[in-house]
């Protein structure tokens, strides 16, 4: 596409004018082969026996340059309408080759009259919007998926990851604190620890020791004689 609001152009095709002489090549020669084969069966078919062969051949030379002409000439009319709107609407899309095929198909059929041209424009114009729509359609199953964006690297950290390895036990049983050891790779539990001793004499066990005053018995602690420096 061209810079400036140019018009677009499709790199699938040649552009104006030459796309109007490469057409005009294009279908002379998809009519004269298609032609060709078509009337090369019909003139084995309709030959006597003996000679299928041969009126094959003569129907081919007969009907395939007539066939070929034809089409010749309907896309030649049909890239001159092509190039005319695109120079008309300074871009390039499928609207103008429907708009295209459909002044083609009616051009070719006005010495019949304006109904059978009428017939014969909108027969053009749905066959070039089939012939558009299956080459969107094909483009974008062929097409390649979108590339997705590279990821910013250091904006997410990496999930950490267990250490390797089965987890590590302690090798040697853990005491409890009355003396007893515990079974390998447990905790003591609470039950197993020693009560401490209550001033009331009726203790609640070893957490009744902390809140409930239990320390009351233990002796006071001594205080400690100051020196007297002034004899030394």
């Amino acid at each position: 596409m061209e810079g400036g609001g140019g018009p677009s152009v499709d790199h699938g095709r040649e552009p104006c004018p030459d796309r109007i002489i490469d057409d005009v090549g294009g279908a002379f020669g998809m009519g004269a082969v298609g032609g060709g084969m078509w009337h090369l069966v019909k003139g084995i078919k309709n030959s006597p026996t003996g000679s299928r062969l041969l009126g094959g051949v003569q129907s081919i030379r007969r009907e395939a340059p007539r066939i070929g002409g034809s089409f010749a000439v309907w896309g030649g009319l049909f890239s001159t309408f092509d190039c005319t709107l695109v120079a008309i609407r300074k871009k390039e899309d499928p609207w103008n080759s429907i708009s295209a095929g459909f002044l083609t198909g009616g051009f070719l059929q006005l010495r019949t009259g304006p109904r059978s041209a009428a017939k014969s424009a909108v027969f053009g114009g749905v066959l070039l919007a089939m012939i558009e729509g299956l080459g969107i359609l094909l483009t974008k199953i062929t097409a390649p998926p979108p590339t997705p964006p590279p990821a910013l690297e250091g904006m997410i950290a990496p999930p950490q990851q267990a250490p390797a390895g089965p987890l590590q036990l302690p090798s040697a049983p853990i005491a409890a604190p009355d003396g007893s050891a515990a079974p390998f790779g447990e905790l003591p539990r609470p039950d197993s620890m020693p009560e401490s001793d209550s001033g009331s004499g009726g203790g609640g066990g070893w957490l009744s020791g902390w809140f409930s005053g239990g320390g009351a018995n233990k002796p006071a602690p001594q205080p400690v004689p100051e020196l007297d420096l002034s004899e030394a």
